[in-house]
């Protein structure tokens, strides 16, 4: 069963109130995430986060997703630790960047070319940029809802207030231009009608249509995806999977082998960098040509230049994530410790009669709590965040560390650590139960 957790030793307190006095919030940027940990991460191994007070956390953050593998690795720490001896950064070339390129189109459908970035962020953002380079038209069309990262065009309707009528964006950040606003169309997932005759009226506008193919942890209904690719593929429209999630995650080639649609262009991140700055642009080398500087007097080049582009580091991480996903048996383990402790998820919270909805694949996936089916942004209002919250809470305080809205399943996850899981979701499902009775 689940530990109580002790209490803030001196040195964590002190490191709080620094980061309260020198950072905005005392945070990074991601305590808005619906989560607040209340500590300082002090180190990782395999499956489990330590704080500064000797507690000990079953993580299902993993970094927000990169530690696939679990922390420090020693096949991942060992690469690294062997190349650090040879530099830690370039501004060119170099041979772990050009064999993680060369992977990366070997693994993912979509993959004729890579450029590589440093971020998720950045990449989308780059995504969206080619597909108006190669299209010659301004607007892009996203779904309510969906998280591209913190570029001004991404933060469109995210988590909307207002719920405007479609295609309308609603600035989901200050300091946003208006004039971004008006080059961004709005769809509600999973609604193949809408987003048909959005596209329609708009087509001669769109340069590009960008969907995460799992919307945060909503699954596409049957169909979708593939009427989303017919349609763009029709108007001959670039359509954009951000697979920065479920790009090695869902399969070694990606959310887009595993669903079995192709898009132009796909943004990698996250497992790809195992667990280090790194993310990446991928897709058809016609569209991927607008990197090439040989354009540059016709206006259709797009120049890409970041101080760590191709950093040496995070691509031997990378090469040494990859290498262990593609062991056997690696995503069959992965899928079925999700299976078991989502199912568990599941009943538990259905055998103590609070209504709750589990959505999401069997590799990152987390629980509404609410009794009507969920399909879409919309549909995610009718949940209680409150009671998630708690959950959450009562989940932490008990030792098991995960997002505000998803665990992320590892390899490094054991039987046990699955079963302590279940048996502290137990325990949190009938406290709330008796909060609620």
């Amino acid at each position: 069963m689940g530990v109580t957790r002790k209490p803030q030793s001196e040195k964590e307190r002190n490191l709080l109130g620094k980061a309260l006095r020198n950072m905005p919030a005392g945070e990074l940027g991601n305590g808005s995430a619906n989560f607040d940990t209340g500590f300082i991460a002090r180190e990782g191994r395999g499956s489990k986060l330590y704080d500064f007070s000797d507690n000990e956390y079953i993580d299902y953050l993993l970094g927000s997703g990169p530690m696939i593998l679990g922390h420090s690795h020693p096949s991942v720490t060992s690469a690294v630790r062997d190349y650090l001896e040879k530099g830690s950064t370039y501004f060119i070339p170099n041979a772990p960047i050009i064999e993680l390129a060369e992977e990366i189109v070997k693994a993912v459908p979509c993959a004729e070319l890579v450029r590589f970035t440093t971020s998720g962020t950045d990449a989308t953002f780059q995504c969206m940029r080619a597909a108006r380079a190669y299209r010659k038209r301004d607007k892009i069309l996203k779904f309510e809802g969906g998280f591209h990262g913190t570029n001004d065009y991404a933060l469109q309707s995210v988590t909307p207030k207002n719920l405007l009528s479609f295609p309308d964006p609603e600035v989901g950040s200050g300091g946003i231009p208006k004039a971004i606003q008006e080059t961004v169309l709005i769809s509600p997932y999973n609604d193949l009608e809408t987003t048909s005759r959005i596209i329609a009226d708009n087509h001669n506008d769109l340069a590009g249509v960008i969907v995460e193919p799992m919307q945060r942890i909503l699954t596409p209904i049957n169909g979708f995806l593939k009427g989303l690719r017919d349609l763009t593929s029709l108007y001959e429209i670039p359509l954009i999977f951000d697979e920065v999630v479920t790009g090695f995650r869902f399969a070694y080639g990606g959310a887009q082998d595993y669903y079995g649609v192709i898009p132009d262009l796909a943004a990698l991140g996250k497992i790809m960098g195992g667990g280090y700055p790194l993310g990446a642009v991928v897709g058809r080398a016609e569209i991927m040509k607008v990197y090439d500087s040989s354009l540059a007097e016709t206006g259709e080049f797009v120049p890409q230049i970041g101080t760590l582009n191709g950093n040496p580091i995070a691509a031997t991480a990378g090469l040494a994530t990859l290498a262990e996903m593609r062991k056997p048996g690696t995503y069959e383990k992965l899928r079925n410790s999700g299976q078991t402790l989502k199912s568990a998820l599941e009943e538990i919270l259905n055998q103590a009669e609070i209504p709750v909805q589990v959505v999401g694949d069997d590799t990152v996936f987390d629980v509404y709590f609410t009794s009507q089916p969920i399909t879409d942004y919309r549909s995610t209002l009718s949940a209680d965040n409150s009671a998630l919250a708690k959950f959450n809470k009562l989940l932490l305080e008990r030792g098991v560390l995960k997002a505000g809205q998803k665990f992320y399943m590892s390899v490094a996850h054991t039987p046990e650590d699955i079963q302590k899981t279940v048996d502290i979701i137990s325990e949190a499902a009938e406290e709330m139960r008796a909060t609620l009775v």
